[in-house]
């Protein structure tokens, strides 16, 4: 699985930057995305993917219809 948003039109995922400590020590870290298994209707089908949580809240992931 790539780490990343599978609604068309998102596709967030991992980005690089650094991580910060008191002394203001830059050591590399990985920004990933919050993503969460969910049944999906993308174009008509239901499927069973990864969607970020702004995908969820914004309604841009529709569940499919029992």
């Amino acid at each position: 699985m790539s780490f990343k948003c599978q609604i068309p039109g998102c596709g967030k995922g991992p980005k690089s930057g650094n991580s910060y400590s008191h002394s203001h020590k830059a050591t590399r870290r990985v920004f990933r995305p919050n993503l969460q298994r969910q049944k999906v209707a993308i174009e008509g089908r239901t499927q069973t993917v990864y969607v970020c949580t702004d995908c969820i809240k914004s309604g841009r992931a529709v569940r499919p219809i029992r």
